[in-house]
């Protein structure tokens, strides 16, 4: 038995570096051909169609546990959806195949495909909702900032903990209606404020660099999925995250009873949405400050950026490749 442990441990090992690599990198150039098109539907599509078609080439019993949709949502990587040729280890997904549809669609920075695995019963299992975050990078006393507390005082504890004035404090927000009220109250804090339009996966990373983003706190609401996701890569480089599903009607209520989740008020921490050796790996589709995008060269070669953190060993590899096309455009 302590022998097939092993041999699983290696197996994972293995799919969780190069073989995750080649997923996002297909989902990332299927998408990365409809830019700038908008179509929004088609580039996600594309990218979906890829991953999928990728995934289930891995030596792998994979299940989507987080991600695009339920399982009347299809043809979208739904949640319970088995992935993989069903002959290796047990293995939870969580995959978001093109974050940031509408920068894809309109050529805008920032636009990933990103995918996360580890070992079954390690990803937290929850239904296609919005989730409440809150994340900082490393280098602080665990529990500076806590979900439950008001945006001016974890603005002002994480202030005094970095040792700078609240002036200079970068909150990144998604630029949406319901943050009006969670903007007002940042600025009233007096911390600077980045909106974006779309990528909060790649929002709560970017805290992980503060010197080279200027993110230093991520606040707000954004898609579940993402959430585990950047859970992930946070733990990776030590930082702090909390989150906490929106559960706002008796049916969502019933859909996340049915995966598992008994307290719908949960405050979940990064080591509950994504415990164990997880691997996350994103594939830049349009250029952005985590990724340069997709190059369709002349000389019939496309380049990809991928970022790979995985959580066991605290890791972060960066890969740039370049790609002979084949037939029909396909990636070898």
């Amino acid at each position: 038995m302590a022998d097939l442990v092993i041999q699983e441990e290696k197996i994972i090992e293995r799919i969780l570096t190069m073989e995750l690599v080649r997923v996002t990198e297909r989902a990332a150039v299927s998408s990365a051909r409809w830019r700038g098109r908008g179509d929004e539907k088609a580039a996600d599509q594309a990218a979906v169609d890829a991953m999928r078609r990728e995934l289930n080439r891995l030596p792998i019993d994979g299940t989507i546990v987080i991600g695009e949709g339920e399982r009347d949502e299809t043809p979208m990587l739904f949640i319970g959806e088995k992935v993989g040729t069903r002959t290796g280890p047990r293995v939870d997904i969580a995959v978001d195949p093109l974050e940031g549809t509408t920068l894809c669609a309109k050529d805008m920075p920032g636009s990933i495909a990103v995918m996360a695995m580890a070992e079954a019963g390690s990803l937290l299992n929850a239904p296609d909702v919005y989730m409440q975050k809150i994340a900082i990078g490393p280098g602080y006393p665990a529990g500076v900032v806590d979900l439950d507390a008001s945006p001016e005082d974890n603005i002002n504890a994480l202030a005094r903990a970095k040792g700078v004035k609240v002036r200079d404090i970068g909150v990144l927000i998604m630029d949406r209606p319901r943050h009006q009220d969670l903007i007002a109250a940042c600025r009233r804090a007096g911390a600077s404020i980045r909106l974006i339009s779309d990528g909060d996966v790649a929002g709560v990373i970017f805290t992980t660099q503060p010197e080279k983003t200027g993110v230093d706190l991520y606040l707000g609401s954004g898609g579940a999925a993402e959430g585990v996701l950047a859970a992930g890569a946070v733990r990776c480089v030590g930082g702090q995250m909390q989150g906490r599903l929106i559960l706002d009607t008796p049916s969502k209520v019933e859909r996340a009873r049915k995966m598992g989740v008994t307290d719908p008020r949960k405050k979940y921490d990064m080591n509950e949405l994504a415990s164990g050796d997880v691997i996350v790996c994103a594939t830049g589709v349009t250029d952005g400050p985590l990724l340069s995008g997709v190059r369709f060269n002349s000389n019939n070669v496309i380049e990809t950026e991928t970022v790979i953190y995985r959580s066991v060993t605290g890791t972060v590899r960066k890969i740039h490749a370049e790609h002979r096309e084949m037939a029909k455009f396909r990636l070898d």
